[in-house]
This record gives C-alpha cells, sequence and structure tokens, in this order.
C-alpha cells in the first residue's frame, strides 16, 4: 500500500519539474531515471559497508558518477549540473552495470539546464532509498498514474480496476506465460503477476502475498512474463516498473508487433493487453503473416493476440467499439474469425470509462481456444456502471457491475467445462447462438444489439428510422476543399449549426454551378441535423427560414416523412438519454470519434404514435423544457454579492482568521477515527457548500494533506483552479474533521466574523485580481502565496450587519437551490414522457 510519505514525495519531485519539463510523461521519466541512479549508487553502499566488498557500478571511469559525488560541497550549481547531465548520457555504456539498466538510460538526457531547479530535484529524490524498494512498487504505480494519455499513439491509460478486471476474467495461473504485445507500462502484467500471488498465498500467512510460491515457481515466474512496446520511453518505463516489483531481469523488449516478423513464432498461455486504438499518421505497413490483412492498427493487433494464444490458451483485449461494430470487410473478417475461433464473451464498457482522456465506447473480448470448442453461445455482459461516475473526474460511487459481470463469466465457463447449461442469467447479461451472430452480415458483437427490449412494451407501432426518413451523411473525399468557397453564395452547413441549434450563422459558402454538383446534399426546411464527429449526437431543426446550403461531413441529414412523423416529436425521441448513450456515444474513432455506422441508425427501431398523440406529447415536453431553461438561467447567473459600505473598517484577513489551522486537536483522536477525504474537484465554482463524499481513517491523511474542521472555507491556491473559483465552506464533515489537497487554503473564522462572510469577499472580483497579479511560482503550477491572503483587506462591519447580510443572501440561495431541484424534476418528468411512449415509466427501454 502506498504511504503518505513515499506518495508526498512522489509528488514534491513533480512540483520541482513541472516549470521546466511540463509534459508528465516527461517528469516521469527523469524521475525513474534519478530513482534508478540512486538505487545503484545505494547498492554500491550497502555492499560496501555490510558486506565488506566493492563497488560493483561506480567504479573506474565511472566513479567519478557515483551518485553522492553530485553532493559534494566543493561543486557549484553549474557543476552539479554538467556533472549529472554528463552522467545519464553516458551511463548507458557502463560495462559495470546489468543491461536492465543500461537499457533504462538508453538515450536518456536532461532536458533542462537550470541548477537550481535540479539542485532542489535531486534534494527529493535523495529522500528514496532502495532499502525501501517494497514501496517503490506502489509509489511508481502512483506516478505512472499521472501520465494518462499517451497521444498521438493513441494509447490511454487503462484505469487499474479495469485492468484487474479483465486480469480476473481470464484468470492467469502461476505455470503459464503472459504477454502483453503493447504493454506500455506493464500494467496488465503486474495485474496477472498480483493476481498469481494473491491466488498462491498461504492461510497462515495472509499478508504475504505469494507465500504458498516455492523458489521453483518464483523462478518461473520471473521468466513467464513479457511485454513488447515500439516506445523506447515506454520500455524504459516498464523496466522500471517490473525491476521495482521484484524483476530482476525483466523481459520487456522494444518490438513492432505489426511489422516485425521477428517474434512471429512465439505464442503464449494467456495474451493481456488494451493496445493503441489509433493507427499511426504515418500508417502502418504490416507483414503478411495476418490471417486478416488490414492497415488499421486495433485490427491488427487483435488478430495478432488471437493468432499468438496456445492451443488452449486464453485472452482479455481491450478494443475500441470500431472492432465490434464497423462495418468494414477488415473487420467483419477479424470477428468472423474471432467467433469461429475464440471468442466466448464479449463485455461492454462504458463510454466514460477512459475519462477524462477520452470518452470513446469500449468492449472487452474474452478469449479461450479450449472453451470455444465446447460453446454454441457467445456471453454478452453489459456493465452500465464500473464503480465510478462516467463524468471527467470519475468519483467513486456506490454502484458496480464488475463483480456480478466476473461471476457470471466464471460460473459460464464452468458450465462449458463440465458440459452444463447455463441459466439463470443477471439482468447485465445475455446468451447468443454464434449462428445468429454469424448470420448477421456485418457479424456485429456490440452488446447493444443482443440487449434490444421487447416490443410489446409499447402500445404504439414500432418502425425502423429509415422507413420514416431519408439518410444522408455530408460528402467525404476532399468535396469540400477550401479553395472552392466564395465570399457569398449557398451556406455550407456545419457542426456549430446542430450544436448550438443557431442557423444566423455562416462561415463557408459555395457558388451555384457547385451546390447543382452537389444537389443530394441540400439542406431544407423541417430537416434534422445531426452532429456526428467529436461532439455527437447534437440535433436541430432545420427552420422554414433557413438559408439554401449543403451539410459538410460532420453532419448527417434527416429528411423525414411528416405525413408519418413530425421532426420535433422524432428530435426528442433521438435525444433521451439512453438512446443517445446506445447510439451517439457508442462511437468508432479515437482522436476524431464518429457515430456508428450509418447502417445501424437506419436500424434504429422507435415507436411512431399517430400525428395527433405525437403534437401532444411534444407540446408537453416543451413546456417542461421551457421550466427547465428557465431555472437554468437563474442557477447559472446567480453569483452571491454584496455591496460595500464606505463607512465599513478595513481589516487584514490575517486578523479574523486562523489560515491553515494547525492539527494540534488531533492528537488525541484514535488513529482509526473516520474523517471525511475532500479532492479538489469537490468545490465548485459557484456553490457555497458542498457534499463530502469520501470517507478515511484518520492514520491515511493525517500526512501531507490540508487540514479542517466544520464552517472552515477553503479555496483552492493554485492555477487554474484559484482562477477558476474554486472555494466553498466545509459542512457535515465526518467527526466535524476532513482532509483534502495540499493545495487548498483553509480559513477559520474567528468570533467576530462569519464563514460566509470571509466566503464572499474571497469570491470577490478584487480578490481575484489582486490575487492573480501576486501569484508566484513557474508558468505551469502558480500559487497564492500565504503572505498574499493574511494581509489581504477585506471591509469588515460589524457581526450583527455581517447576520444580516447573510440572511438575505441565504434566501436567495434557498431560492437558487429551489430553482436546482426544479431542473431535476422536470428533467425526470421529460424522462418519464418519453418512457411513457415506450411502454415503461422510469426509462426508455432502447
Amino acid at each position: 500500500m502506498l504511504d503518505n510519505i513515499t506518495k508526498k514525495n512522489i509528488d514534491d519531485c513533480r512540483d520541482v519539474l513541472v516549470g521546466k519539463v511540463p509534459d508528465p510523461k516527461s517528469q516521469i521519466e527523469q524521475i525513474t531515471l534519478a530513482l534508478i541512479y540512486k538505487f545503484m549508487d545505494d547498492m554500491d553502499k550497502e555492499a560496501v559497508e555490510k558486506f565488506n566488498g566493492k563497488a560493483k557500478f561506480f567504479t573506474g571511469e565511472y566513479a567519478k558518477y557515483g551518485w553522492r559525488k553530485l553532493f559534494d560541497p566543493s561543486l557549484g550549481g553549474q557543476d552539479m549540473l554538467a556533472l549529472y547531465s554528463e552522467a545519464l548520457e553516458n551511463l548507458n555504456t557502463n560495462p559495470n552495470i546489468p543491461e536492465l539498466f543500461r537499457n533504462i538510460f538508453k538515450n536518456a538526457y536532461l532536458p533542462y539546464r537550470d541548477p537550481s531547479t535540479l539542485k532542489l530535484f535531486l534534494k527529493y529524490i535523495n529522500e528514496f532509498e532502495y532499502s525501501h524498494s517494497e514501496k517503490l512498487g506502489d509509489a511508481f504505480e502512483y506516478l505512472l498514474s499521472v501520465m494518462g494519455s499517451q497521444g498521438d499513439a493513441g494509447q490511454f491509460r487503462t484505469p487499474r480496476h479495469i485492468i484487474d478486471f479483465v486480469t480476473a476474467c481470464v484468470n492467469p495461473q502461476k505455470n503459464e506465460t503472459v504477454l502483453d504485445p503493447a504493454c506500455g507500462t506493464a500494467g496488465f502484467l503486474l495485474s496477472a503477476y498480483k493476481h498469481i500471488l494473491n491466488q498462491n498465498t498461504a492461510p497462515a500467512s495472509p499478508s504475504r502475498p505469494g507465500s504458498a510460491l516455492k523458489p521453483d515457481d518464483r523462478k518461473k515466474l520471473a521468466a513467464n512474463f513479457v511485454g513488447y512496446d515500439i516506445s523506447p520511453d515506454m520500455v524504459r518505463l516498464s523496466l522500471a516498473n517490473m525491476y521495482l516489483h521484484g524483476f530482476a531481469t525483466p523481459l520487456i523488449h522494444e518490438y513492432d508487433s505489426l511489422s516485425s516478423e521477428d517474434r512471429w513464432q512465439e505464442t503464449f498461455d494467456v495474451i493481456l493487453a488494451n493496445p493503441p486504438f489509433m493507427t499511426p499518421k504515418g500508417g502502418i505497413r504490416p507483414h503478411k503473416k495476418f490471417g486478416v490483412q488490414a492497415n488499421k492498427a486495433e485490427v491488427l493487433f487483435t488478430d495478432y493476440i488471437a493468432e499468438h494464444l496456445n492451443s488452449n490458451g486464453r485472452a482479455g483485449i481491450v478494443v475500441p467499439n470500431g472492432i465490434v461494430a464497423t462495418s468494414q470487410t477488415a473487420y467483419k473478417q477479424l470477428r468472423k474469425m474471432l467467433v469461429q475461433d475464440s471468442l466466448i464473451a464479449v463485455i461492454s464498457l462504458p463510454a466514460g470509462v477512459f475519462q477524462p482522456y477520452s470518452g470513446v465506447k469500449t468492449s472487452v473480448l474474452i478469449l479461450d481456444k479450449r472453451l470455444v470448442k465446447k460453446s454454441r453461445h457467445i456471453l454478452f455482459l453489459k456493465i452500465e456502471n464500473d464503480g465510478f461516475d462516467l463524468g471527467a473526474q470519475r468519483r467513486e460511487i456506490d454502484k458496480n457491475d464488475l463483480p456480478v459481470a466476473l461471476q457470471t463469466l466464471e460460473a459460464f465457463k464452468e458450465c462449458l467445462s463440465n458440459d452444463n447449461a447455463f441459466e439463470d442469467l443477471p439482468s447485465l447479461a445475455t446468451l447468443v447462438e454464434k449462428e445468429i451472430v454469424l448470420g448477421n452480415k456485418d457479424i456485429v458483437l456490440n452488446a447493444d444489439r443482443y440487449f434490444e427490449k421487447e416490443a410489446s412494451q409499447t402500445e404504439f407501432e414500432l418502425v425502423k428510422l429509415d422507413e420514416v426518413c431519408k439518410f444522408k451523411r455530408g460528402p467525404f473525399g476532399g468535396s469540400l476543399k477550401k479553395e472552392i468557397f466564395v465570399p457569398n453564395g449557398y451556406l455550407v452547413y456545419e457542426q456549430y449549426h446542430a450544436i448550438n441549434n443557431n442557423f444566423n450563422f455562416g462561415r463557408y459558402f459555395i457558388d451555384e454551378t457547385k451546390f447543382q454538383e452537389m444537389i443530394g446534399f441540400e439542406v431544407k426546411p423541417s430537416d434534422l441535423l445531426i452532429s456526428c464527429s467529436g461532439t455527437m449526437g447534437r440535433i436541430a431543426i432545420v427552420p422554414e427560414n433557413a438559408k439554401r446550403g449543403i451539410i459538410n461531413q460532420a453532419l448527417l441529414k434527416l429528411t423525414l416523412d411528416q405525413s408519418r412523423i413530425l421532426p420535433v416529436y422524432l428530435k426528442k425521441i433521438l435525444e433521451a438519454e439512453d438512446v443517445q448513450e446506445r447510439h451517439f456515444r457508442n462511437q468508432e474513432g479515437a482522436a476524431i470519434q464518429n457515430v456508428a455506422s450509418v447502417k445501424v441508425l437506419k436500424e434504429i427501431s422507435i415507436p411512431l404514435p399517430p400525428l395527433e398523440i405525437q403534437q401532444q406529447i411534444v407540446a408537453e415536453i416543451e413546456g417542461y423544457q421551457k421550466i427547465i431553461d428557465g431555472a437554468k438561467q437563474i442557477v447559472s447567473n446567480y453569483k452571491p454579492t454584496i455591496t460595500i459600505n464606505p463607512d465599513w473598517e478595513m481589516v487584514e484577513l490575517g486578523e479574523v482568521c486562523e489560515i491553515n489551522p494547525k492539527k494540534l486537536e488531533l492528537k488525541v483522536l484514535d488513529e482509526n477515527t473516520k474523517v471525511s477525504f475532500v479532492p479538489m474537484a469537490d468545490l465548485n465554482e459557484n456553490e457555497i457548500s458542498f457534499i463530502p463524499k469520501e470517507v478515511k481513517v484518520l492514520s491515511e491523511v493525517i500526512s501531507g494533506y490540508t487540514y479542517f474542521s466544520d464552517n472552515d472555507v477553503l479555496f483552492a491556491k493554485v492555477t487554474p483552479c484559484f482562477e477558476n473559483g474554486k472555494a466553498g465552506i466545509a459542512n457535515g464533515l465526518k467527526n466535524k474533521i476532513g482532509f483534502g489537497s495540499s493545495e487548498f487554503f483553509v480559513l477559520r473564522a474567528n468570533e467576530k466574523a462569519l464563514p460566509i462572510w470571509l466566503y464572499l469577499n474571497i469570491k470577490s472580483l478584487k480578490f481575484s485580481v489582486e490575487g492573480k497579479s501576486r501569484m508566484t511560482g513557474t508558468s505551469g503550477l502558480q500559487r497564492i502565496p500565504r503572505e498574499f491572503i493574511t494581509t489581504y483587506q477585506i471591509p469588515f462591519p460589524s457581526l450583527s450587519e455581517q447576520q444580516t447580510i447573510v440572511k438575505a443572501i441565504e434566501e436567495e440561495i434557498q431560492l437558487v437551490n429551489a430553482n436546482k431541484r426544479l431542473i431535476e424534476i422536470f428533467e425526470q418528468k421529460i424522462k418519464t414522457k418519453i418512457g411513457e411512449v415506450w411502454g415503461v415509466k422510469e426509462q426508455v427501454p432502447f
């Protein structure tokens, strides 16, 4: 378990680097290099002092690079920088160090030239010791967790709980070989290793994972884990990560799994991977040994994994939605091969799993070459909740389908192994015969296809969309290059028009000749325009007075048969949350996401009431929407303000409150006392109160976090959170005690001041402007100095005047909260009304 002191040391290292090395991946590389450098010196020191031996690594001409030489008092700042930089660049040539370390230092360099930054950075690194290496594996995983997206490679850091879930689904054993052909930072390999240790823990030693393993077992384990990655940076991080988890010589290779044939003959018992979702800009030149001929990375990696399993091998692969739904030939060939040879289950994950890095929709493919021969079915599992909300902050929630999904998969596999029928499926699971999947012309593996609800729930006729409207996707292939645009003419409609429902704006126009060439793309009144790239699923109805024009490639146009369906009715049906989730957030692609195939959208079935009923439904929903829009205006525009009386005394904040109160009173508490933990994300821009969601024990948070209590005022002191106005007043804390980010300032009002009076003043424009001008630190990470807070002057009426003013503001806040509640009520009314159309009361059965 990661302890707070080690975590704080890691954070300190990053804080020092962030101004000079803003890229998180580069920060991690610099910390990795420094840690390994320091640890080699620690090992030399241990050999000399404890075992009467000689230094092994820093000897001969490389002795001058010993870590402790960097701290020679006679070295000036520039000399230290020169020595450290020279060491980084030359350690990979040191014949005295193992190949593992030489590989880590390959192409290493110092990316900045500031002696003071290096001196402070090395000071923090010096606090780590190799003798504490059992803590450093967890510390390194924490460090890697800040890296997030790998950007150009289309790699997104897989959340730890998803990695562990996929590993548990495949269930690797101690005698099996394990591969990740796109290993990144070795997350899947280490998850498999820990899974095996936990499986082989003696009951008498539950605190020592792997205690039941024999020495020979451990020796074989070390040779069973293999990783490939095309990126030298990722290989370096993987090597360090495996090393810090006890692998003396990890088998991580810099290798292009798709273009090189050197390792094609290697096969494995278990393969776990989240391969890159995106094909590089320069394209891929795969060799000819793949069973499926393609040039898309996601197709080739999935094919590679399926083809490199042993005869009874198993795999768990995180794949983007294109793998399960795209209708292109290579994708269909791949799915056919998987269904016939290895696929036993498809687990659909919710679209927000990779937030905040991407909203891409993913699934997990479970392959098992032994059990596939026994099964006539594929198990589909649909995860709605993975234990975290699906917003950018990914806050923990109490809904989690993963345990039930894992139990269901295990039961399914056990039934197959014993030739038993599999029954009593939970609601998140369904069994589909392989023949049905293969009989579908596109061989779709999208779980949504097989979870459609019964049509009999609605009293109205069900029709497919293409029965009541014509589809037209915007032109591809360079039809709208900028050189064809003219200053005025026929409008080129963009996503902006669908997203903002604004038809009074235009940037690009074409002439009559080009318009006639593209007449099939013409926009007409009452057409529905749907954004289908990036911000997807936004819908606008073309008004009667809209300028004549055509759609561009980011729009989908629906022309309705208005004798059967009203544009406003269809818009409301397609905007329903469940429909959006299933069909417009079910994206293909990665960096630029697109809606699923138009062919799939045409197959959407919707209830079709008579026109008169449609009109009644629309009128009711629009009435609710007007109330929601009005309430949202009040909520979004409200900001608590005070009118300053020039006769009021001006006082320094430090005179009327304690700033960052000391933790003295905590000493009398038991270390197992439960307290609230408040991350920065819990504070909102214009909400005075916030709801503490997370509870921890005191011993977990007392070190390295900011302390506060009920009625304390919190606000962010670091960019950009300060500029975004993150602040609030603590209430409802567990045992009236809270801990949170070290980037909070805490103001505890004394007997002369009300907490809300302090809050109103730190939320003023004057405070914001002056605070921003006084920030210190680098351009990448600036903070408000404590001295500014202490001496900042606020208008200070008497306590009774404060109470009068605050009472009026609290009444305003009650009205704002009432409007928030109004929004919730009428949004639910809209959902309920749409549900009634489908024949249910609570949600759309789509």
